[in-house]
Order: C-alpha cells, then sequence, then structure tokens
C-alpha cells in the first residue's frame, strides 16, 4: 500500500477525510489521474494538470454536474470537489466488457440527457476542449454558433499553427453561409460536448459513465457525429436504442460529417498531422 503525500495532503484538504493510499491510473492524455483510498471506504479519482489553465478544472466540475441534473440521462462521475488545481471525482470502476445491453441503456441515456435540453446554444461560462479553450458565449440560433464559437475559431488557430493550409481553410470557410440550410432546426440539447470513444467509460456496474465533458448547449448531432468519428463498441445498437426514445431528424447519417468539423479542426490545432486536409474534404462535401 503506497501514498503520495503532497497528493494525499491536498485532497484531504478538499475532501475532509483521510486519504489511506494512492496509486497512479494510467490513460490520460492530458491529466496526472491517482485514485485514492479513503478512510471512509470510499474510492475516488484525482485529476491534476501541471499549470492548468485558469478555470479548467471548475469548467469541467460544473459540466458534470449539469449533466447529472437529468435523473435518467447519462451517468457521469459525481464531484467530490473541484479546485483550480485539481478535481476529485468518486471512482468508477471500469471493465473490459462491452455488452449490447450496456449499449442499449447509454443509447437511452444520452436521448434523455439530450432531450432535457439546455437554457441557449452556449453555456454559463466559457470552458475547455482538451487543453484547448473553448468560447460558449451564447447565440441566437445554431449555425450562428456553430460558425462563430466553434468552427472558425479552430480554424484560425489551425491555421496560425500550419496544420491547415490556405486552400484547405477557404474550402472549410465555404460551407459556413450554407449552414443554416443544411442543418435542421432544433431546440438546444444538453450536450456532453467531446463525446468520444475515449470519454465513454464502460463500468462494472453495467452503464456507460461519460467523463470529461465540454459540456455546452447545441444540436444534439454534435454528440453522435463525435461517436462516429471515432467509433464506439456497439455503435449501432446505441443509436437505434437512441432513436427509439428521441427520434432524430431524417438525414441525419448524412450530416454527421458536417458536425465532425469541429473536432478534426480541434485535432488539427492539438495534433497537426492530416486532421486539417480531413477537415476540408468533409467541407468540400457539403459547399
Amino acid at each position: 500500500m503506497t501514498r503520495q503525500p503532497l497528493v494525499a495532503k491536498r485532497a484531504e484538504e478538499l475532501l475532509g477525510s483521510a486519504v489511506v493510499s494512492t496509486a497512479p491510473v494510467a490513460g490520460g492524455d492530458i491529466a496526472t489521474a491517482t485514485r485514492l483510498r479513503l478512510s471512509t471506504g470510499q474510492m475516488a479519482l484525482m485529476k491534476t494538470v501541471a499549470h492548468a489553465p485558469e478555470g479548467f478544472f471548475e469548467a469541467e466540475a460544473a459540466g458534470l454536474r449539469w449533466l447529472a441534473e437529468v435523473p435518467d440521462g447519462v451517468r457521469v462521475p459525481d464531484v467530490l470537489a473541484a479546485s483550480a488545481d485539481c478535481v476529485i471525482l468518486a471512482w468508477v470502476e471500469p471493465t473490459p466488457k462491452h455488452h449490447p445491453e450496456t449499449a442499449i441503456g447509454f443509447g437511452q441515456a444520452l436521448a434523455a440527457t439530450h432531450r432535457a435540453g439546455a437554457a441557449t446554444f452556449g453555456f454559463e461560462h466559457d470552458g475547455f476542449i482538451g487543453r484547448l479553450p473553448m468560447p460558449n458565449t451564447a447565440c441566437d440560433t445554431w449555425p450562428e454558433f456553430y460558425a462563430v464559437r466553434r468552427v472558425l475559431p479552430y480554424l484560425k488557430l489551425a491555421r496560425d499553427r500550419g496544420a491547415v493550409t490556405e486552400g484547405e481553410a477557404t474550402t472549410v470557410e465555404s460551407v459556413i453561409g450554407r449552414l443554416a440550410a443544411l442543418i435542421p432546426d432544433e431546440p438546444p440539447a444538453r450536450l456532453h460536448g467531446d463525446l468520444w470513444n475515449g470519454n465513454c467509460l464502460w463500468g462494472l456496474d453495467g452503464a456507460v459513465h461519460a467523463i470529461d465533458p465540454a459540456a455546452h448547449g447545441g444540436h444534439r448531432e454534435v454528440d453522435l457525429a463525435m461517436l462516429h468519428l471515432f467509433g464506439l463498441p456497439h455503435l449501432p445498437r446505441v443509436m437505434q436504442a437512441y432513436d427509439e426514445v428521441h427520434p432524430l431528424a431524417d438525414g441525419w447519417e448524412d450530416r454527421l460529417p458536417l458536425h465532425q468539423l469541429f473536432p478534426l479542426l480541434v485535432h488539427a490545432c492539438m495534433f497537426g498531422g492530416g486532421y486539417g486536409a480531413r477537415a476540408a474534404a468533409v467541407a468540400a462535401r457539403f459547399a
């Protein structure tokens, strides 16, 4: 049984409970994760980031709490504490088994979360996608929000970082004026915002838990597009269950690439590679 004194001390300050032991958790790309065993018998996960951007962990905690407001919605870890330097969450015991029944339950829960809605297209404060700032100032319509808060800011950053060529950037820009005609009008859904496979934790309790949100009010096809971009076990079952609870507008599958522009541009900003070219290829289909 090991105990990292500095980590344990900080957790004890925030939780008011003694930390019996700590253990590193592998797998995080951004944060350093540590499993805590508390004197109460509870297990917890503490996440820290060296030189975290201002408001980084507070935004994660606010997003998790907002998603947790939906009683029959997607499971998320309980927030035990959050501060400028860390967040502490209830531990979710993972399982490598991906049962079809769990996928069906996830589809139903995701539909309920989306259907719970949001006050606006946006959120009460800005957030983060990975370590990148994510603007959330509200807009009146989804096409406007998607253009000026999602696609264009990351296109500019990708261009500044040399992750897209001028020609590729022009191709992406060409689709902006057509968004209102391409995307069906729907009220704001309650979005996880970064719902890729790596943020879907299959729990031993028989549920999929959504972690690391970039929560905001937006078009529900954003979350679905992210799931399809990087894949998910039993995704067809997820979608069938989702559609039975909260039927999708005609043509949703054809529109998925349109809402994949945002994560592709984020990946171009963060990793470069071919993501900028992929975003341009997607945009060319709709321009």
